[in-house]
């Protein structure tokens, strides 16, 4: 029998978008023989295409791509792309890089990660960023190399292209490599109405952590170098980070089998349906939480963040969150102050919204 759980716990958590099994199914039942390790046309039409996409001109060099398993790797690879061990990549203090990847991004590349405070919508900016930046030079301090965010960020809100240009600019000032991690740039890109190539090489991103799980790929990510000296290792070889691809156990031997997936995912911007779509059900289940009743003159839920992209945060009566995950299970976020995130997916349906919100409307009566 069919488990039927919905959930409001992560895009991760929802299945694949038809369409991308089916190119994998049609790839799978070709009965094709292909070169293995990266080395496909297929593979080698997605890089194409991925050039096509992010930069401005048919004649600029090709970026690196390397198709990796998951968003740890992907960080990882981008991290050892950008560094020595003696090296620091500085990141906000709730970035998923120092929260939730364990200790693999300092355990694997050697590197110290130096986080710093963010606003209160997620973000870091330039003048806290410059402040740890004091010590270039020192020998006995971590030299900051890499300067990393999440677009959007880990509360949901998004970078506005002129915040990413004033990081950019900081960055080329001291020298240092800008990383973003983009586990839902389509989602972001979908926020700010722009393209993908807008939010990225435009603004002078290095070295991107493109997400393709979170977006209906069955599985599968990309790093995706666009700074042409990171393509070179220090005796001068070319395309050096082949090498720690395979070093970090993030090379694919069926490498097509991610790669079909993002050629089928970017082509005619169809990112744009899920992002799009996953968008627009948080937008409506904002709404929707807003429209509840309320006691005594006083709302009985409180959104924390603005509402960007799929994600909703929100501070609920601690005596809600058992029964409501219940029947949808989420995520608390914040025990002290019972503030939770609700996530939108590509399949969330506004049948969906009409459950959850009912429940609410029976705790309310209750």
């Amino acid at each position: 029998m069919a488990n039927s759980m919905r959930t409001f716990a992560s895009d991760n958590y929802a299945g694949v978008l038809p369409e991308i099994m089916s190119a994998l199914a049609e790839e799978a039942q070709s009965h094709r023989h292909a070169r293995a390790y990266g080395q496909d046309n297929v593979t080698n039409e997605a890089r194409l295409l991925i050039h096509e996409i992010f930069n401005s001109s048919p004649d600029d060099p090709l970026p690196g791509v390397h198709f990796v398993f998951n968003g740890t790797g992907a960080n990882i690879l981008s991290i050892i792309a950008c560094t020595h061990s003696y090296h620091a990549v500085i990141c906000s203090d709730i970035s998923h890089i120092i929260c939730d990847e364990s200790s693999s991004p300092e355990t694997v590349t050697g590197v110290r990660l130096i986080s710093i405070p963010t606003d209160e919508n997620g973000k870091i900016n330039v003048d806290i960023i410059e402040e740890k930046l004091d010590r270039i030079g020192d020998m006995h301090a971590a030299q900051p190399k890499m300067i990393t965010i999440a677009q959007p960020t880990e509360y949901g809100t998004v970078y506005t292209i002129d915040e990413l240009k004033q990081i950019s600019n900081l960055a080329k000032k001291y020298n240092l490599y800008f990383h973003v991690d983009g586990a839902r740039l389509f989602n972001a890109a979908s926020s700010l109405n722009c393209t993908l190539r807008d939010i990225t090489t435009a603004v002078g991103v290095d070295i991107l952590s493109l997400g393709g799980t979170k977006a209906g790929l069955m599985y599968g990510e990309a790093v995706i170098i666009f700074n042409q000296s990171l393509l070179k290792s220090d005796d001068g070889q070319d395309n050096s980070l082949k090498y720690r691809h395979k070093q970090v156990m993030q090379l694919a031997s069926k490498q097509r089998f991610i790669a079909i997936q993002f050629l089928t995912l970017l082509k005619n911007d169809f990112w744009k349906k899920s992002s799009e779509h996953s968008n627009g059900m948080a937008q409506l289940l904002k709404k929707r939480l807003e429209s509840l009743p309320k006691k005594n003159d006083k709302p009985l839920i409180r959104i924390t963040r603005p509402v960007e992209i799929n994600a909703i945060f929100l501070e609920i009566p601690r005596d809600w969150y058992e029964p409501l995950s219940e029947l949808f299970p989420f995520y608390m976020w914040r025990t002290k102050t019972s503030e939770v995130r609700l996530m939108c997916s590509f399949d969330t349906t506004e049948n969906d919204i009409d459950r959850f919100i009912n429940k609410i409307n029976e705790l309310i009566q209750n």
